[in-house]
């Protein structure tokens, strides 16, 4: 039987929100339109702007509400600012377009040298036909760039060593837990509307308040970012479970 395969982040988002247990921790998403944008700038002053199917980080917006009563917009390394939400509205409906957009709240991440990261949890069946969390890794933002993602520039890293800055050795390892634990009770919500999935990547943010934070859910993740990771046998478990069920 063929891996099921999820690309829509909005149903994907709205099967997760079912769950009281993890609602509180996606951040309000809502269907691009001017009306919701303006709102949830007024509410969050932050949000990020991204295309409903999409890979790699591409296509992803973040606009901003400045304390001027200015706005920005950065997508890429070019970064725009607006007197106006009106004169910023112009050139952001030409970058939607066509497009299904979703807009998200933003959170502020937290950073590693001046720069923001956040982590990616990978979720398999194993050999019991149990759900596991097999791995997490850190994805350390490009400098000039809001995405962490390792093919849009960002650099991949250990957790601990980016959570050293923000956590000692022992908390780490509790909050790694904490990620186990969420990322199974993720993929098990899934499951319950898309009963064919075998993995999950999952997209967490940490905030400035150590709280995790479900940014996406990839169900074609990338396996091979783990390879950057020292320990050699979290990957080689990740490419295992992917060529049991024939992945590769």
């Amino acid at each position: 039987m063929a891996i099921q395969r999820i690309k829509s982040k909005w149903a994907k988002t709205n099967v997760l929100l079912k769950s009281e247990e993890l609602r509180d921790q996606i951040p309000l998403t809502s269907m691009w339109s001017p009306l919701s944008l303006k709102e949830m700038l007024n509410e969050y002053e932050m949000v990020y702007i991204k295309p409903d199917r999409g890979t790699f980080g591409k296509g992803v917006i973040r606009v901003e509400k400045q304390v001027n009563d200015h706005y920005s917009f950065q997508l890429g390394k070019k970064k725009r600012v607006f007197s106006s939400f009106e004169n910023m509205l112009i050139p952001l409906q030409r970058k939607v377009a066509s497009r299904f957009y979703l807009i998200q709240r933003g959170i502020h991440l937290l950073t590693y040298l001046g720069r923001r990261f956040d982590l990616r949890v990978m979720v398999q069946i194993n050999n019991n036909n149990e759900w596991e969390s097999t791995g997490i890794i850190g994805r350390l933002s490009h400098p000039n760039k809001i995405i962490t993602n390792y093919h849009g520039g960002g650099t991949p890293m250990s957790m601990n060593k980016l959570m050293g800055r923000h956590l000692t050795l022992r908390e780490t390892a509790d909050f790694s837990i904490q990620l186990q634990k969420q990322g199974v009770a993720i993929a098990k919500q899934l499951q319950t509307e898309y009963p064919r999935l075998k993995e999950i990547g999952i997209d967490v943010a940490v905030d400035t308040g150590l709280k995790p934070w479900i940014l996406e859910v990839n169900t074609l993740p990338d396996p091979f970012i783990f390879r950057k990771l020292e320990d050699k046998r979290v990957f080689h478990k990740i490419y295992r479970y992917c060529k049991m069920y024939g992945r590769f």
